[in-house]
């Protein structure tokens, strides 16, 4: 008996749940084969993880009591030393334990805002592209105006006219960042709609919900995940220019945030580069590693897009 011949018996012995785990797993054994080619999605992979490691031991490394104004160990903008190996900020606080703090709330201010973002954007283009006539052209229209209005402006008057917290800069960014996900699920919608098996599944009597949940929703998934990668590394950028501007929540650390404060204590002027640089350095980094694993993503699932490795 042949070896394929064994596999044939093998699926066949095994129940349909053990078979569709069976085949996740070897597809996810594909897709980390085809990824692992990518260098520059591993190097975004590792930075991730390590500053994913960092902020979720964030008290064990530097300690719950960095961030207090009145128990700060250093001087008033003290210059990098051994003790303080990226200096101090203007309340004597060390700038490198905020910096680790600032992990947290960039991280999750992006994965929050990046997940609003796509859920919007993905319900949106699979109900336009799914329904059509004068539901897909209402929903359009008003995603083309969210598209031409600009993100940053409105997330600026969302985050002015509503309370300053974490929650409303997740808000702020989510709504208003999810058209060109709907453009792009919609389009995918479109595409998957015109296949056999769609009209097989309607004349077997398939509802609009089963058909879109069923198979429409597994067929756009690849595309959302890409998206999904990408939109984070936006949405901590916007966080980013939001807390620089002094919308976001004062009573938290964040990398904007550092920077907003930096700017007020005088930093710029004053030459005070360890009090500048770090903030910014770590959002460069964040949104770069986020930008090369959506990439490397994006060419695993779509081999024809010819990413660069």
């Amino acid at each position: 008996m042949t070896t394929e011949q064994l596999s044939v018996q093998n699926d066949a012995a095994k129940s349909p749940r053990a078979l569709a785990r069976a085949r996740k797993r070897q597809s996810l054994a594909r897709f980390w084969r085809e990824y692992r080619t990518h260098r520059g999605g591993l190097w975004g992979l590792a930075g991730l993880i390590a500053i994913a490691l960092i902020a979720v031991f964030a008290p064990a490394l530097v300690g719950d009591d960095s961030q207090s104004v009145t128990d700060a160990p250093g001087g008033a903008l003290e210059s990098p030393s051994g003790e303080f190996p990226l200096g101090t900020d203007q309340f004597g606080r060390s700038v490198l334990a905020l910096l680790v703090w600032g992990a947290r709330v960039s991280l999750t201010v992006g994965l929050l805002a990046a997940f609003l973002c796509v859920a919007i954007g993905t319900v949106v283009g699979i109900v336009a592209g799914h329904f059509p006539g004068w539901y897909s052209t209402v929903l359009m229209r008003v995603t083309d105006w969210f598209l031409v209005m600009p993100t940053l402006v409105l997330a600026i008057a969302l985050a002015t006219v509503m309370d300053r917290s974490i929650w409303t800069v997740v808000l702020a960014i989510g709504v208003t960042t999810w058209p060109t996900t709907a453009r792009l699920v919609r389009a995918q919608t479109l595409a998957v709609e015109s296949r056999p098996y769609i009209e097989r599944a309607r004349a077997l009597g398939g509802s609009h919900g089963h058909i879109m949940t069923r198979h429409v929703l597994p067929n756009v998934m690849p595309l959302v995940l890409a998206q999904t990668t990408l939109a984070i590394s936006a949405a901590i950028l916007t966080e980013a220019t939001l807390a620089f501007l002094g919308l976001g929540d004062p009573t938290i650390t964040s990398w904007g945030g550092m920077l907003q404060d930096a700017r007020e204590a005088g930093a710029v002027s004053a030459g005070d580069w360890w009090y500048l640089a770090p903030p910014g350095i770590a959002i460069a980094v964040v949104a770069l590693s986020f930008t090369l694993c959506g990439r490397a993503i994006e060419s695993v699932l779509n081999p024809k897009l010819g990413v660069a490795r």
